[in-house]
């Protein structure tokens, strides 16, 4: 564990898995999602850190060891802050481990972030994992149009529900430890998700300035309902194909739910993912 001073000053929390036996082969970043922690991918972490490569997560502003005193409030311009963390704790990773290829992944609100830093910086990765992933712009004109009730909305397709996070995974047990852990379960505070959806709409829903060379794997479940059955990661993906990104892997778990690390063929997912971050390097 150690911490970086955010460019506002808040102390961002960052966990590390490494390998025991060698010198590291490459480095993994994660970027959580909302509404919960870095701690939560611990295990896909310990695989890749017995597979040598370097692995950190951080807590973002606003969530576990990194909140303040409201859980998700991000505090003034927070949005773009959180994706400016991650650009930073790469750079910090650049100079712990020179020389060595850098994955980056993201999952859910963490893979939004990712596709924002993405417009600016992918010259700094090596390559991308985006988990449960959406056209952010599309997503929230859909969740404007049911309401606005972000819980109504992820459930729709789920009734009868059985908790108010059937919407992550069809495994109940990893329902309940997600509802049982004090640090997830909430949202980014209101003026962040306005700035989110704004630079959803602006930026994000435009990837052309991303390189085209980039590695980019996406990993969806066919049931997340961040995704209208698959019409907005379908979209995403045209997206990048559009821009002329030409190594893009499109992987859809059927029945699968939002948290695909977490869904009851969580092995089938972890080896695919794991397989695309090492086909290059056996």
């Amino acid at each position: 564990m150690f911490t970086f001073p955010s460019i506002d000053g808040t102390a961002i929390h960052v966990r590390s898995w490494l390998p025991t036996d060698a010198e590291p082969r490459g480095v993994v970043q994660i970027a959580h999602g909302m509404g919960e922690h870095s701690d939560r991918y611990g295990h896909l972490a310990e695989r890749l850190a017995g597979l040598g490569f370097a692995v950190y997560a951080d807590d973002h502003r606003g969530h576990g060891l990194s909140m303040g005193t409201v859980p998700g409030d991000l505090g003034p311009d927070g949005w773009n802050l959180l994706v400016a963390d991650e650009v930073a704790l790469t750079e910090i990773l650049r100079e712990r481990h020179p020389g060595l290829p850098v994955t980056l992944i993201g999952h859910s609100l963490g893979s939004f972030a990712v596709q924002q830093y993405l417009l600016d910086h992918s010259d700094l990765v090596d390559e991308v994992v985006l988990s449960g992933t959406t056209a952010v712009d599309g997503l929230f004109g859909e969740i404007a149009a049911a309401g606005g009730d972000l819980i109504g909305f992820f459930n729709a397709e789920f009734q009868p529900t059985r908790t108010e996070a059937d919407w992550i995974s069809r495994d109940e047990a990893q329902v309940d430890a997600y509802n049982a852990d004090p640090w997830c379960g909430f949202a980014i505070d209101d003026t962040n998700m306005g700035l989110l959806a704004a630079n959803a709409q602006t930026r994000l829903s435009n990837p052309s300035t991303v390189r085209t060379d980039l590695p980019i794997y996406v990993m969806v479940g066919e049931k997340d309902p961040l995704n209208n059955k698959l019409r907005l990661s379908d979209l995403l993906v045209q997206r990048y194909r559009g821009a002329g990104l030409n190594d893009l892997t499109y992987q859809v778990y059927p029945d699968a739910r939002h948290e695909v690390l977490n869904e009851t063929n969580r092995d089938e997912v972890e080896a695919d993912l794991l397989a695309w971050i090492t086909r290059a390097r056996d």
